[in-house]
């Protein structure tokens, strides 16, 4: 009877509405927990090698392929805009303020783990250039990791990274922030015309 009436007999339905705030709350605490390893490895990291490294010749560890050397950029991730701390560090609150405020339509894993590597990164950094001298927003950003002939590089650099190429997947596959998909062209999803004449009552109209 209830489905002669046009009633669901699925419960599902009754409950989607209050599962949808409960799953968006999981990726929410998805973001926060990878952004906030993400920001406390970068800056653990940072402090050990200013205590270690300091006046020390490169470390190697896998020969003089992979060393420790610690340097101080003031520009942006793998040393580059080195002229501008001062414009890099109001980029990079933007950038801070613009992913809390995206991150509150999540909606998928991918984009969870992808915004949460780059709040994390990003706010790595921005804190190096907050409170790092010659002073705030002019401050230089720890660096400590080094391969032959390529930029010395820190955690944040490496999670920055990582978010942009989980991004750029994202906009690949078709999933919005939301979890998604961007919708087909409408010409696919419109409904192909009758190709029997006599499916429409027997004949073409005159």
């Amino acid at each position: 009877m209830q489905a002669a009436r046009g009633a669901s007999l699925n419960t599902s339905d009754q409950s989607n509405p209050q599962s949808q705030p409960r799953s968006r709350r999981r990726y929410l605490w998805l973001f926060a927990a990878i952004a906030a390893v993400a920001f406390v490895t970068d800056v653990v990291t940072k402090i050990i090698a200013v205590d270690r490294l300091t006046g020390e010749p490169p470390v190697e560890l896998v020969g003089h392929y992979f060393s420790l050397y610690l340097t101080r950029n003031p520009g942006a991730a793998f040393s580059t805009g080195t002229s501008y701390t001062v414009v890099l560090s109001g980029i990079a609150v933007v950038a801070v303020v613009a992913v809390l405020w995206t991150a509150r339509r999540l909606g998928s894993v991918g984009w969870a783990i992808g915004l949460g590597c780059l709040l994390g990164g990003v706010a790595g950094n921005l804190s190096d250039r907050i409170f790092r001298s010659p002073g705030p927003f002019r401050g230089h950003v720890v660096d400590l990791f080094m391969f032959p002939n390529f930029p010395v590089f820190n955690v944040a650099d490496i999670c920055i990274n990582i978010a942009a190429g989980v991004i750029i997947l994202q906009a690949l596959r078709g999933v919005r922030v939301d979890g998604g998909r961007h919708e087909e062209p409408a010409r696919d999803r419109e409904p192909r015309p009758a190709t029997d004449p006599g499916a429409a009552g027997g004949g073409t109209r005159p």
